[in-house]
C-alpha cells in the first residue's frame, strides 16, 4: 500500500518541484521594458511618488481654507451649589454663563484669503516639481537611448575581435602568423571590454534614476523606443528668443510663485496690523441666588487694553518679508532670463554645427567598415591599419552619439527653462 502511494504521488512531487523552479528561474530573469517618451511620461504622472507626496500638500493647504472659514466656538460655564454653612437653601444656588469671542477689524477674512493663496501656492510648488522631475525623466530617456546605441557599437566590435581572435589563435598554433598579432588583437579586446564596462556602469545608473521616477522594478531593463529625426532639421533659429523669454515669464511656476509670496507677504502685513486692535468677547450671565437678588441676569464685554503690546515685532517681521520676496522675485527674474539666453545660443550653436555634417558620412562611413572586415580577412590590409579603421569607426560613431544627444538634450534645456515644450514633442 505505501508502495503504491509512493508511485502515485512522486511523479507529481516532481511536478510540482519542476514547475516551481521554471517559475523560480522566470522571476529572476531580468524583463526588458521597451518603452516610448510618451507612455513613460504616462506611468511618471500616475505613479512616481514626489507628485504623490506633494498633491497631498495641496490638500493640506484646501484643509487650511475649511479652517480659516470657521468661527470661534461659544464659551459656556455652569455652577450648582452643593453645601453652604450660611443661609438656608444656598445649596439650591446656580449660575451659568455664555459668551462669545468676535473677530475685529476683517481678521477671519484676511486669514482665508492667505488660505488660499497658501494653495496657489502648492499649485505652484506642485508644477514646478512637475517641470523639473519630467526634464530629468526626459534626459534620462535620451541618455539611455544613445548611450545603448553606443553600446552596440562596443558590442559588435568585441564580436567582431573575438572571432578574429580565435582565428588568429588557430593561425599562431599552425605557426602562420607571428605572436606578436596575436596579443595586439587580445589587447584590443581587452581594451574595448574595460571601456564597455564602463559604459554599462553609466547606463545603468541612468536606468536607475529612470525606473525610480516611473516607479519600475530594479530588475527591468529599459529600452527607450525613439527615432531621432533632426538631420538637417532648423528648429530654434525658428522661434524668436523674445518669444521663448515672454513664454518663461509666463509659465514658469516658480516665478509665480515669487510672485505669490509678495501678495502673501503683502496681505500677511495687513492681517498683523489689524492683530494689534483687540478682539472682543460678548457674554451673558445668569445667578438664581445672586447678591443682587433672585434671578439675576446680566451682560458684558471683555476686550484686552493695547498698552503694551500692540503687535510691533510681527508687524516689523511683516514688512521685512515683503522687501525679501520683491528681492528674490528680481533675482527669479534675472537667472531666467540668464538661463534662456545661454541656453538658446548653445542650442543654437550645436544645431549649426550639427547640421554642418554630411548626413550620408554614417552610412558611407558604416558600409566602409564592412568593406575593411572583407578586406582585412583577405590580408588586403595589415593588422595595424585594420586596428586604426576600427578605432576610426568606434570614435566617430560615439562622439555622433554624443553630439546627437548633447543636441537634443539642450532642446530639452530650452524646454525647461521657459516652462513649454516647445521641441521634442
Amino acid at each position: 500500500m505505501f508502495y503504491k502511494f509512493i508511485c502515485l504521488t512522486l511523479p507529481l512531487q516532481f511536478l510540482i518541484l519542476f514547475h516551481s523552479e521554471v517559475t523560480l528561474a522566470q522571476s529572476n530573469t531580468p524583463d526588458t521594458l521597451k518603452i516610448t517618451l510618451k507612455q513613460a511620461e504616462g506611468l511618471f504622472i500616475k505613479k512616481n511618488l514626489r507628485l504623490i507626496i506633494q498633491q497631498y500638500n495641496i490638500e493640506n493647504a484646501n484643509a487650511q481654507i475649511i479652517t480659516a472659514r470657521l468661527f470661534n466656538n461659544p464659551d459656556f460655564s455652569f455652577s450648582n451649589g452643593i453645601y453652604t454653612s450660611g443661609q438656608s437653601g444656598g445649596y439650591k444656588e446656580q449660575a451659568f454663563s455664555i459668551s462669545q469671542l468676535f473677530s475685529t477689524a476683517g481678521k477671519r477674512n484676511k486669514n482665508i484669503q492667505l488660505a488660499k493663496i497658501g494653495v496657489e501656492q502648492a499649485q505652484y510648488q506642485f508644477f514646478d516639481l512637475l517641470r523639473t522631475l519630467k526634464f530629468t525623466l526626459r534626459n534620462d530617456f535620451y541618455s539611455i537611448y544613445f548611450q545603448q546605441q553606443s553600446a552596440k557599437v562596443y558590442n559588435e566590435e568585441i564580436n567582431s575581435l573575438t572571432k578574429t581572435l580565435s582565428v588568429f589563435k588557430q593561425q599562431y598554433q599552425k605557426g602562420n602568423i607571428s605572436q606578436k598579432e596575436v596579443l595586439r588583437i587580445q589587447s584590443q579586446l581587452y581594451s574595448l571590454q574595460a571601456e564597455y564596462n564602463n559604459l554599462q556602469v553609466g547606463i545603468d545608473t541612468i536606468q536607475s534614476e529612470f525606473k525610480l521616477l516611473i516607479k519600475e522594478g530594479p530588475a527591468t531593463t529599459i529600452e527607450p523606443q525613439f527615432n531621432y529625426d533632426l538631420d538637417g532639421k532648423e528648429v530654434v533659429s525658428k522661434i524668436p528668443y523674445q518669444q521663448l523669454l515672454d513664454s518663461a515669464y509666463t509659465n514658469r511656476y516658480d516665478l509665480r510663485l515669487s510672485k505669490s509670496s509678495i501678495q502673501y507677504n503683502t496681505l500677511n502685513l495687513k492681517l498683523q496690523k489689524s492683530t494689534a486692535i483687540p478682539d472682543f468677547s460678548l457674554s451673558l450671565n445668569y445667578d438664581k441666588l445672586g447678591g443682587y437678588g433672585t434671578n439675576y441676569l446680566g451682560a458684558g464685554i471683555e476686550f484686552n487694553l493695547p498698552f503694551f503690546n500692540r503687535n510691533q515685532g510681527n508687524i516689523k517681521q511683516a514688512k521685512i518679508a515683503i522687501d525679501q520676496s520683491k528681492i528674490q522675485l528680481q533675482s527669479v527674474q534675472e537667472q531666467i532670463e540668464r538661463d534662456v539666453a545661454s541656453n538658446y545660443k548653445g542650442a543654437l550653436r550645436l544645431e549649426k554645427l550639427y547640421n554642418s555634417f554630411d548626413p550620408q558620412f554614417k552610412s558611407d562611413f558604416n558600409h566602409l567598415i564592412q568593406e575593411v572586415s572583407i578586406n582585412y580577412e583577405k590580408r588586403n590590409l595589415s593588422l595595424l591599419e585594420f586596428l586604426d579603421f576600427y578605432d576610426a569607426y568606434k570614435l566617430n560613431t560615439l562622439q555622433l552619439n554624443a553630439l546627437q544627444l548633447s543636441r537634443i538634450t539642450s532642446l530639452e534645456q530650452l524646454n525647461f527653462v521657459t516652462g513649454t515644450l516647445f521641441f521634442n514633442k
